[in-house]
């Protein structure tokens, strides 16, 4: 998903505490930081300080090294090395980054296109702060430049390259889940029994909260003006939650809404969809899939979600609620007008 404020976080954690009357009391402490251009949130159970403290330290540093790797914005990623030699050759590249691109790769195979990390030269013909449309012909151009299926990797070798001069690949899409899914495998790792992370609207979590409960996270109204105002709230046990809106960020010409979630096929905006929802195991792919379903509009994407047995909640561009088999008595509606 894009990079958007923490305002606009289009799902926000509603975390609870509790006291135990015996024992060591186990509290739920939590920490912010700036990392990867927008706000990471760290939420942990657990008995002390220091602890706590420790443990959400270390999920931040494991995230800012994926920053360093996965950055499409700085000269010395691994990011950066594979587009400056994009239709030259080869790159050898760390670990993370060869997960991260095959997981790229897997969901743009599952939406067939409709997630693309190629988009970016589309992209980049938009200009949302000027609230300009991008010239035709350039956009023709850069449409020209987008195709998953030119970026090869050789896992034997570790490396990755666009086949393709001017080709880029940038990880926008899919980082912010896979750095929650890194993270929470760092808590995990050091013995934290319960956790959430939040990078920006990608969220983790696993675990109970000292009071016994799962972690809960809501669904914003995505037409809304209050960031805080939910259309229904989902319980998380050991998954995670991504949401890509219209209302991220987008400028209204001519009465018409143009927004940041681009077809990868046509370089304009998706307009079958106002909010769609994924949850599932892996914030990798529920953030890459949250983009790539959206693109593909209500229909295809249901049936692309109930083919994976992945739950799903697609708000169409009219304000029909589609859901997914599988959500039981974890989803809570609190809006009657978006409830299906």
């Amino acid at each position: 998903m894009p990079l958007i404020s923490a305002a606009l976080i289009a799902a926000l954690v509603l975390i609870s505490g509790c006291t135990s009357k015996q024992g060591p009391q186990k509290e739920l402490f939590r920490k912010s930081a700036n990392i990867m251009y927008t706000t990471v949130a760290v939420t942990v159970s657990a008995e002390f300080h220091e602890e706590a403290d420790d443990a959400i330290e270390a999920a931040f540093d494991e995230i800012r090294e994926l920053e360093r790797l996965l950055s499409f914005w700085t000269d010395d990623s691994d990011i950066a090395a594979i587009n400056k030699n994009a239709g030259k050759e080869a790159v050898m590249v760390f670990e993370p980054t060869m997960e991260v691109i095959s997981k790229a790769l897997e969901i743009s195979k599952m939406t067939d296109g409709a997630f693309d990390a190629t988009v970016g030269p589309v992209i980049r013909q938009w200009d949302f702060k000027e609230e300009k449309l991008p010239e035709p012909g350039a956009l023709k151009e850069a449409l020209e430049k987008v195709d998953y299926r030119e970026i090869i990797l050789d896992v034997v070798n570790s490396t990755a390259y666009l086949s393709r001069p001017e080709m880029s690949f940038d990880t926008g899409g899919i980082a912010k889940g896979f750095a929650a899914d890194r993270a929470i495998a760092k808590l995990k790792a050091l013995g934290i029994e319960a956790a959430l992370v939040s990078v920006s609207g990608d969220i983790k979590a696993y675990g109970t909260k000292p009071d016994g409960t799962v972690w809960r996270v809501g669904i914003r109204d995505p037409r809304s003006e209050d960031p805080n105002e939910f259309i229904a709230s989902v319980d998380l046990n050991d998954e995670a939650i991504s949401t890509s809106g219209d209302y991220e960020r987008f400028f209204i010409k001519d009465g018409k809404r143009y927004h940041h979630i681009l077809d990868p096929k046509t370089g304009y905006p998706a307009y079958g969809s106002m909010s769609v929802s994924v949850i599932a195991g892996s914030a990798t792919l529920t953030d890459g899939l949250s983009t790539g379903i959206f693109v593909l509009g209500p229909q295809k994407g249901l049936a692309v979600l109930e083919a994976g047995g992945i739950k799903g909640v697609i708000i169409s561009s009219e304000g029909r609620t589609f859901v997914t088999k599988g959500f039981g008595d974890s989803i809570r509606w609190k809006n009657p007008t978006y409830k299906p």
